[in-house]
């Protein structure tokens, strides 16, 4: 009794003490919330009652409050408890440095919702008290602490407060900050971290309400700016979402600092929400995404959004109160800035193969998700544990995360898991990661320091001033120069043209004097014409006077008549001197208007005489050119005439010498008859000579030719009779490797049919006998193995070269055994590339066309399909024409498994966005709707396959802005086959189905077509009765964004 009281009594203390430590983190608002009821803790009887009927009370009870309100009576402790010392380090909320790890669970999904139904959750959530319980079977279960626990309930805006706000408010700060996202795929994380919500706010995303924090922030003080980056690793190469042309960039390390820096990033300056909003949707477009069995968006590589913030500081704090400045440099007026980055991860989610069922290039893409999340988790585990050494150089991702852990930065990790027990193991691999993470501890740090680059920006804005200003002055002066200079040529040209009017006065001076001199010729000359007639004039006044005297003298004698007739003779004599002195007045006034007229035609002259000088100095000049233009031409002509002269004159030499020859042939002719025919005999005997010597040659030629031949036919013959042994021995070889290729065939279709006959088995309960199932999933792994190493051991001891060379054989039987080899290799990703490089692809392609073998056909068609998954094979088959010859096969048999076969080689072919429309073009998608007219599930389930891997690669060439316009798929009759066959009772057929069409209405130029053929009905349909979530959340959307739909 005293035992059972003292238990109690411990038992009460440590719920107390649970109660207090819950008190500390809850709000001081609402103490009555921390009562025992709200807090789901036990009441003092459960506990006494719970410890009294216990089976095994000296027991140790559970150190967790959780472990001890379970309703299980079983008191057996979990296989990894929470320890007080663990809870302790986790209760240190008041260090910044610790990484904090919240957990969310998103809620069922319908396909959960109908496997699940009848068992419990997974996890058990207890949001008050911050733990976890993870179901381990019906009896016993396990306690975890978080940071925060968030039910599948919890809006995106509690999230991003709980998780998110904290980690915004220390970059706006000035520290570093990481926020990420990890947990299984299908589990919410891009939901969490990504989701736009540009349409309904309430479902934005950790980045969207981060960057909107961030930019109000921004808005309230010029002095902030905000720039991004968004870059996805993917297999283990960095590319930009925000420039798709960046791909392999690389990460730069400094060696001083060891800050992890990407250089060849395109940053983009955040003006306010929308134009993020833009910027996101772009890289969101660039992201790599697929469909697997557990989601059909998933992730395939890791996003990582920087935010870089920069924040200029005043003199005076954000408390309002001056800062410290530094004691060196502080004075000087040097600006401070804080530099803070934000890093947001959507990591791509971890996956199993068998139970994501991908396939093809997405198993390469899984490969290198888990890689790098190996990589990220060993990291965390050294750090966890203190270990000397961590290892981040093993993957780019832990170099990207460097600061995160371990560094400087406040990191802030969400963990998101689902409810179903079907992935307990994935889980509880999520949970135990995030319980490590919370172990490390970051040196938190305030980068805070001199704004030189603000300081150079102004120097450098007052040095281009002052550029300014003294190219200003500069060009003034310039100005100035050239006004100046302009103003000197003026002068100049005015100097010239006075020098000119000078010399040209002084030549009109000379001129003007020698006219003067002229004109003073001329005015002595009517001087003297005067002085002749003044002198006339005295002698006629003086003849008047002698005659007055004479008349005087001869009145009085008696020559009167005498008299009368001299002065007759007189006066005539006089009146001619008269009119001689008048003439000569008369031509001395005319000599007068002559000198004017003669000084005017002077002057006209003297501009003629100039004019006349400047034509005939280029008459001259043209004259001289056309003169040595004639000499030349004279000359050639002279020339050409001398040479004529002379052939003329050897001509007629020749001539001479002919008509001489003539006469004398004519002489000599006679004679020469005889002489002629004694030169034919004699000609005609040479003649035979020279063919009986040429007759001769020739026999010694053949006689020599016949010897070299028969040297030649023996070495023929030796060589081929090494030849016949040669090939006897290869035939020998080809004998034995084949045997051995019938015997490993045959151990590899007996390790085929043991594994069809175990999956054929009965799957009873493991009451009645039947084999559990890990020892069936071992059977047939042990199976797969066995083939395997089959397949490569034949590979090696044969030789793939070898295998394709008997494709070509004449043997039917041995033709029909080496394609079977082949397409069980073909099976093998690993041999893909030897049978490419080999020149497997062209001899399969030329085999289908060639052989009318129905087992050819079926096993070569098999193999191509194997090989249509490699991008490689894919070129190959493509270039060689194998859509086409792919196609019609529908018309060469009729065999279901053959053309299953070809539907899923070209179904694969349709996830290929670069063969979209050759595929068209050669009938690919016609011969894929005839092959679904058999009415095979098989085929119909690959036809639909391959519409749904062709509608999803164009309906993204559509939002990446690659191609525009109606489907290719729609110009064949898809959508009306589509639409009929959405109801098939194949699950995965349905399922493609209505990707498809989803895809299809993606596109608003088919919105048409929709209505036509009434697929906007099944699009509701779709959207209500889908088995699959993400294919009705994507049908929902589709309604909503479409207004064709939406009418």
């Amino acid at each position: 009794m005293t035992s059972s009281s003292n238990s109690s009594s411990a038992v009460r203390s440590s719920a107390k003490h649970a109660a207090e430590r819950i008190q500390q983190h809850l709000p001081p608002s609402n103490p009555a919330s921390l009562s025992s009821s709200s807090l789901n803790l036990p009441s003092k009887t459960s506990i006494a009652a719970s410890i009294n009927h216990s089976p095994r009370p000296k027991e140790r009870p559970s150190s967790t409050a959780s472990s001890v309100s379970a309703a299980s009576p079983s008191t057996r402790r979990s296989g990894t408890p929470v320890h007080r010392s663990q809870s302790k380090d986790f209760d240190e909320d008041n260090d910044p440095g610790r990484v904090r790890v919240s957990v969310r669970v998103r809620p069922r999904n319908g396909e959960e919702l109908k496997s699940d139904a009848d068992f419990a959750d997974l996890v058990e959530l207890q949001p008050e008290i911050k733990r976890l319980k993870l179901r381990k079977n019906n009896w016993n279960s396990e306690s975890y602490r978080f940071d925060e626990v968030f039910t599948d309930t919890a809006s995106q805006k509690r999230v991003y407060e709980g998780v998110a706000k904290p980690v915004v408010e220390g970059v706006l700060s000035g520290y570093n900050g990481t926020i990420m996202a990890y947990g299984q795929t299908g589990t919410g994380k891009t939901y969490t971290v990504g989701k736009i919500g540009k349409d309904d706010a309430a479902e934005r995303g950790i980045m969207v309400r981060a960057l909107e924090d961030i930019l109000a922030s921004a808005s309230s003080a010029s002095s902030v700016s905000v720039e991004i980056s968004y870059l996805q690793l993917y297999m283990e190469t960095i590319q930009d979402l925000l420039a798709p042309e960046k791909s392999n960039i690389s990460i730069n390390e400094d060696g001083k600092t060891g800050e992890v820096s990407v250089p060849g990033a395109t940053l983009v300056n955040i003006q306010d929400l929308d134009h993020f909003f833009q910027v996101l949707q772009v890289g969101e477009t660039n992201r790599h995404a697929a469909n697997t069995k557990m989601n059909t968006e998933s992730s395939r590589s890791h996003a990582i959004l920087t935010v870089y913030v920069r924040r200029a500081m005043n003199e005076k704090a954000e408390t309002g109160t001056k800062s410290p400045k530094p004691e060196s440099l502080g004075d000087k007026g040097i600006p401070r800035v804080r530099k803070s980055k934000l890093l947001i991860v959507d990591l791509a989610g971890s996956e199993r193969i068998n139970k994501s069922g991908t396939d093809g290039h997405l198993i390469e893409e899984a490969k290198f998700i888990n890689l790098s999340l190996t990589s990220l988790g060993k990291c965390i585990n050294a750090l966890a544990e203190g270990s000397s050494h961590i290892p981040t150089r093993d993957s780019k991702l832990t170099r990207l995360l460097r600061d995160s852990f371990g560094g400087s930065a406040r990191t802030s990790l969400i963990i998101t898991i689902g409810p179903s027990a079907r992935y307990h193991a994935e889980t509880t691999s999520t949970i135990m990661f995030g319980q490590r993470a919370m172990k490390i501890v970051n040196m938190v740090k305030l980068k805070e320091e001199f704004d030189y680059e603000s300081l150079c920006r102004k120097l450098e804005t007052q040095v281009d001033h002052l550029t300014a200003e003294v190219e200003r002055q500069t060009k003034l002066r310039n100005s100035e120069k050239q006004e100046l200079e302009k103003r000197l040529r003026e002068c100049e040209n005015t100097f010239a043209e006075a020098e000119k009017n000078a010399a040209r006065s002084k030549f009109l001076e000379k001129e003007n004097a020698r006219l003067e001199l002229r004109m003073k010729e001329l005015l002595k000359d009517l001087e003297m014409q005067k002085d002749q007639c003044d002198l006339m004039r005295d002698k006629a006044t003086q003849l008047e006077m002698n005659l007055k005297n004479t008349k005087q003298q001869l009145e009085s004698s008696g020559y009167k008549e005498k008299l009368a007739d001299a002065s007759k003779v007189y006066e005539k004599k006089i009146e001619d001197l008269v009119q001689r002195v008048e003439d000569e007045q008369a031509r001395s006034t005319n000599a007068e208007h002559q000198l004017n007229e003669m000084k005017n035609i002077l002057s006209n002259q003297q501009k003629s005489i100039h004019d006349q000088e400047m034509g005939n100095y280029q008459y001259q000049r043209e004259f001289a050119e056309a003169t040595y233009t004639y000499e030349s031409k004279i000359a050639e002509l002279q020339k050409k005439l001398e040479d004529e002269h002379a052939r003329s004159n050897s001509a007629e030499e020749q001539l001479r010498q002919m008509k001489s020859i003539i006469s004398d042939r004519q002489v000599l002719s006679q004679e020469n008859e005889e002489t002629n025919e004694l030169k034919k005999k004699l000609e005609e005997l040479s003649q035979m000579y020279e063919s009986t010597v040429d007759e001769l040659q020739t026999v010694k030629l053949d006689y020599d030719d016949l010897l070299h031949q028969k040297e030649k036919l023996g070495e023929e013959v030796r060589d081929m009779k090494e030849r016949l042994l040669l090939e006897e021995k290869q035939r020998k070889e080809m004998e034995s490797e084949l045997s051995k290729l019938k015997k490993n065939l045959r151990e590899s279709e007996t390790v085929v049919e043991d594994k069809r006959v175990k999956e054929d088995l009965p799957k009873g309960p493991s009451e009645s006998g039947a084999l559990p199932g890990s020892q069936r999933s071992h059977g047939l792994k042990k199976s797969l193995s066995g083939q395997r190493a089959t397949m490569a051991r034949l590979c090696e001891e044969v030789g793939v070269q070898k295998i394709l060379h008997l494709i070509k054989s004449e043997d039917l039987e041995v033709q029909i055994q080496a394609v079977k080899v082949v397409a069980n290799l073909a099976a093998e990703e690993s041999n893909q590339v030897k049978i490419v490089e080999e020149g497997g692809v062209e001899a399969l392609l030329t085999l289908v066309q060639s052989s009318q073998n129905s087992t050819i056909l079926r096993v070569a068609s098999g193999a191509i399909a194997n090989l249509a998954m490699n991008e490689k094979s894919q070129d190959l088959i493509m270039n060689k024409g194998g859509a086409q010859l792919l196609a019609k096969m529908v018309t060469k048999t009729d065999d279901p498994q053959t053309l299953r076969m070809v539907a899923g080689a070209l179904a694969n072919l349709c996830g290929n966005e670069k063969f979209l429309k050759l595929l068209k073009e050669e009938e690919g998608i016609k011969g894929l709707l005839t092959m679904a007219q058999s009415g095979n599930i098989d085929i119909i389930a690959q036809v639909a396959r391959g519409m749904a891997n062709f509608a999803k690669c164009e309906t993204r060439e559509i939002m990446q802005g690659r191609r525009k316009g109606r489907s290719l798929l729609l110009e064949e009759g898809s959508l009306e086959w589509l639409t009929s066959n959405s109801h098939i009772e194949s699950a995965s057929t349905q399922r493609h189905i209505e990707l498809a069409l989803c895809h299809l209405a993606q596109n608003e130029a088919n919105a048409i077509d929709f209505k036509r053929t009434g697929s906007v009905t099944e699009i509701v349909r779709i959207s209500v009765e889908s088995s699959r979530d993400d294919i009705r959340s994507l049908a929902k959307k589709i309604l909503r964004s479409n207004p064709h739909f939406s009418s």
